[in-house]
């Protein structure tokens, strides 16, 4: 079906169509492509933007890139190009050959975050797919997503967004005359829309009650004494690699970018029960509307004991603070605010940790400028770690205990009394239960010294009921 924009009339039920919206795929509406492996595409920017990132996302999709189109200026507030400039570009992709260095080019991209308005004036203009930024996120966003819940998150970030061009199109061609309303019809773009916020509303309980239910498992650990240590960090960072290094759970580890979508939770020590969980990584300039529909899934992260920030040691200066700053700024919108009315009075109720990770990637230079970078920006100095050789991981999880539990504590199990009792392996057992042992030894007179790691509340319980037979060593 061809790209068209005119509102056909259409009383409810017929199957009158008027074609796809720029961001819909490249078919019909409601019926979304997954896959985009080898089309071919026109960039379009505005001066000299740097184009690095974006360049990035389109190869993780399977798409090429054919020419890069500049014009200088600011974006044309309708069409995003000049009228004069795309206008060139409709009449060569109209006009080209089979030879032509544009054949099989079907998808214009656009370096920005259009606005409806300006997709809409693009798409009428060159006739075949437009993506904007946030389009092509949402285009990798649901080729990546292989869960339910991740695949519900897609569609609603995508419906909120393609509910906005489907406003624009009316807006646009409802005005002056209003075509269709006179006769009493409804418009084929009105009953898309009026379908696309049923369908709206029915996700959206669906991912309540998914947010509900996460909610209940994480008190369930809370109760149960679990600690909770959350992964974020900007999209491959290197998160789902220090997840697996540290948990030793199978995930999916790609140098791509998204390739993780839902929260993935795995234990770093059974004793006491440590959990990790990793989720979605940050990016630059999403709108907050098409982030909302993520904000489950990134509870599960920020609602924990400690929090482990992940940068990536190979980036150049500029590149390690834009994530920096971007994920900082993700973290204060998800942390609680003290005062209801003042937006600014959000603080961190956990610790926070920051790792700079690949260093087996990164030269010496570069990761003692990572260093001094992130500490000028007043936050700790970083730990160093590859999760591909190994590099620094058990220092980290001696730092992940001391942050959770505080300094590793000696205890001493006194032997079974002359007149019965409890067994002193009964009493190991329970240390054992409640902290994370180090490395105990048998004495000569049959007790026991204990070297572990245990939260302050659950060691004084531990002492307190033991009838004195279990003594912290000072």
């Amino acid at each position: 079906m061809s790209m068209t924009f005119g509102l056909v009339m259409a009383k409810p039920g017929t199957n009158d169509g008027f074609g796809v919206i720029a961001g819909s795929g490249g078919v019909e509406l409601g019926e979304y492509r997954s896959e985009h492996e080898g089309r071919k595409a026109l960039l379009l920017i505005r001066g000299e933007e740097d184009t690095t990132e974006f360049v990035a996302l389109v190869k993780t999709m399977g798409i090429e890139i054919v020419e890069v189109i500049a014009q200088s200026g600011n974006p044309d507030p309708k069409s995003y190009f000049g009228k004069g400039r795309l206008q060139d570009v409709s009449d060569e992709l109209k006009m080209r050959s089979n030879k032509h260095p544009w054949s099989g080019v079907d998808l214009i991209l656009v370096h920005s975050n259009a606005s409806p308005r300006q997709l809409v004036g693009i798409s009428k203009q060159v006739e075949i797919e437009v993506w904007d930024r946030v389009r092509l996120l949402l285009s990798l966003f649901q080729s990546h997503a292989s869960s339910l819940e991740a695949r519900t998150q897609v569609r609603i970030a995508r419906l909120r967004s393609d509910i906005t061009v489907l406003r624009e199109l009316i807006n646009q061609e409802t005005t002056g005359e209003r075509a269709g309303y006179g006769g009493g019809g409804v418009t084929g773009i009105q009953a898309a829309l009026q379908n696309f916020n049923r369908e709206l509303a029915t996700l959206r309980k669906r991912l309540n009650k998914y947010a509900k239910a996460q909610a209940e498992r994480r008190k369930k650990r809370i109760r149960s004494g679990a600690m909770t240590v959350g992964l974020v960090g900007y999209t491959n960072a290197g998160k789902s690699s220090l997840f697996r290094n540290l948990s030793g759970k199978q995930v999916l580890v790609q140098d791509k970018l998204f390739s993780t979508l839902e929260t993935t939770i795995g234990r770093m020590e059974e004793s006491p029960r440590i959990l990790l969980a990793d989720t979605i990584g940050f990016i630059d300039n999403l709108p907050s509307q098409t982030l909302e529909a993520f904000r489950a899934t990134l509870a599960e992260a920020f609602e924990c004991d400690l929090l482990i920030l992940v940068l990536d040691s190979t980036d150049n200066e500029d590149e390690l603070l834009r994530k920096l700053y971007t994920s900082l700024r993700e973290i204060d919108s998800h942390t609680p605010l003290e005062d209801e009315q003042d937006p600014t009075s959000n603080t961190l109720t956990q610790e926070m940790m920051l790792i700079l990770s690949k260093v087996d990637l990164a030269t010496d230079e570069r990761i003692a400028v990572s260093e001094q970078l992130v500490m000028e920006e007043g936050l700790d100095q970083p730990f160093l770690v590859s999760s591909h050789e190994g590099t620094g991981m058990a220092q980290l999880k001696n730092e992940i205990l001391f942050r959770l539990y505080g300094p590793k504590v000696e205890l001493l199990i006194t032997p079974n009394p002359p007149d019965g009792g409890r067994d002193v392996r009964a009493y190991l057992s329970q240390v054992h239960d409640t902290g994370l042992v180090q490395e105990f030894t048998e004495r000569k007179d049959g007790g026991f010294n204990v070297l572990f790691w245990c939260e302050s509340g659950a060691l004084a319980k531990l002492i307190g009921n033991s009838d004195g037979r279990i003594k912290k060593i000072e």
